[in-house]
């Protein structure tokens, strides 16, 4: 997905059915930390844990929330972002340092079962106009070097999560998949090396998105659950949009003479809000068709079988970038305060249940902040404020999973939000006298006005401080 950037966990009996431990195994989650107020790593990782989640994927490589995952046996990916492709590539000692100082140094015993490093998010993702193209593959040539000459090649592999744009097809047929035209030498070189490597291919294909962006687009074919017309391309039958797409894949590299090897879905998931067909219900609904099918271990019709995938994602992120849609604050499966908003087979076993929430959540105090009853006759003034609170606080949920709510409502709910991110600052409901400051919940017409969490500290909001660090460290090395 694009960015700047599961679960119930039964005490087992030793006789446990292999398939099912396999599947278990097959399923990951990403973990991103773009909120304002996000839960401390360690509560994350103890419901990563009671939910029986095995592998997770990282946007980046903070420090204080990797050294969290020591012991658990988690399997990890850690991330280069994009904005540190160019100095990456350009130098092989910048890449031998972020892996010691970003992987190397999590591998003790007892420490951090790093498995793959993400050089990259996206990178030749047409949105960003080619801003990075010319430093992903060296970028991961580098990594993957370093990686080989710390000791860990043979154990940890470097990658490069690709949007599903760097494929089509003509006339929707996987069978004509290749790659674009832009980049088509450039993935051919690309997968031959990670081939060469043994390290896997790692797309991100989302079903939501088919359906959101093509208004034409038929509305069942973007669910896992069979109940929409099939397609047929050259006698092979598809009935959802996610076997299409994943072939198409698999029909790009058997071109570029890599047929065999190893793919990696980095992020599938359905978001509940922020626009048309973003809804809990919709999304329990692709879940629930999605991870029979992981269950059942059916595959695509190209590549049957066992499937390596990370759902997209573990919480709602509230400060990500609403510039692709402002559903891209609720992929959560779990709520911004580790709530989980319906039941999934996360441990895909074939049976449905409600995963395990973060314990040991605290809550700010019950105050929000309202449009003074009194004040109602100056709702002009009161919407130019609703604009200034908007521009900083996520009001995502007006107009979708809110929609219910008068123009009061709406601007009481844009006062609280704000007030909330604000850390329920007193000075933060006022809003030029018209807003004040109750303790009776202020939720209504079917839309939650929520309160927000204690924050994990500034620490996280200090933005990948290991990165930040080494990014000063490469500029006065560079001096």
């Amino acid at each position: 997905m694009v960015r700047a950037e599961v679960l119930i966990c039964v005490f087992c009996i030793v006789l446990v059915s292999t398939s099912i431990v396999e599947a278990n195994e097959s399923v990951g989650v990403n973990w991103g930390t773009m909120a304002s107020h996000p839960i401390h790593p360690q509560i994350v990782v103890d419901m990563l844990k009671a939910n029986g989640i095995k592998k997770v994927k990282l946007f980046d490589a903070d420090g204080w929330i990797i050294k969290h995952l020591a012991g658990t046996g988690i399997e990890t990916m850690v991330a280069v972002p994009n904005d540190m492709l160019s100095i990456i590539s350009k130098d092989y000692d910048n890449a031998k340092d972020w892996v010691k100082e970003n992987v190397t140094k999590h591998m003790y015993n007892g420490g951090v079962d790093i498995k793959y490093v993400a050089v990259g998010n996206e990178p030749y993702l047409t949105a960003y106009n080619g801003s990075f193209v010319k430093d992903a593959l060296p970028a991961l040539k580098n990594i993957q070097k370093a990686l080989e000459d710390a000791g860990y090649g043979g154990q940890i592999k470097a990658t490069v999560p690709h949007n599903a744009d760097v494929y089509d097809s003509s006339n929707n047929k996987p069978s004509t998949g290749d790659w674009r035209s832009d980049i088509r030498s450039l993935m051919i070189e690309t997968v031959k090396f990670l081939h060469s490597t043994k390290a896997p291919f790692v797309v991100n294909i989302y079903p939501f998105l088919s359906l959101n962006l093509n208004k034409d687009f038929p509305l069942d074919f973007a669910f896992v659950d069979g109940g929409g017309k099939t397609t047929n391309d050259n006698g092979v039958q598809y009935s959802n949009v996610f076997d299409a797409n994943y072939d198409t894949l698999v029909w790009a590299l058997k071109k570029s003479g890599v047929p065999d090897i190893k793919i990696i879905v980095g992020e599938i998931g359905w978001p509940t809000d922020g626009t048309d067909h973003a809804s809990i219900d919709l999304a329990h609904r692709f879940y629930k068709g999605f991870m029979k099918k992981m269950a059942n271990k059916k595959g695509t019709p190209l590549r049957p079988g066992h499937l390596d995938v990370f759902l997209f994602s573990l919480l709602d992120e509230n400060i990500k970038s609403i510039a692709p849609g402002t559903f891209e604050r609720h992929w959560g499966i779990f709520r911004y305060d580790g709530r989980p908003k319906f039941s999934i087979d996360l441990a895909c076993t074939g049976q449905e249940t409600w995963p395990v929430a973060a314990q040991g959540i605290r809550y700010l105090p019950s105050k929000w902040c309202v449009l003074k009853k009194d004040k109602k006759d100056e709702l002009g003034k009161a919407f130019e404020n609703v604009n200034y609170a908007c521009s900083v606080a996520d009001c995502t949920p007006l107009g979708w999973s809110c929609d219910k709510l008068d123009k009061t409502g709406n601007i009481s709910y844009a006062y609280n939000i704000y007030f909330q991110m604000q850390d329920q600052d007193v000075q933060a409901c006022d809003f030029q006298g018209l807003a004040e400051i109750t303790d009776v919940n202020a939720s209504q017409s079917g839309c939650n006005f929520p309160l927000e969490i204690q924050s994990a500290g500034d620490r996280l909001k200090l933005v990948s401080v290991t990165n930040i660090v080494f990014l000063l460290f490469i500029v006065i090395t560079l001096m």
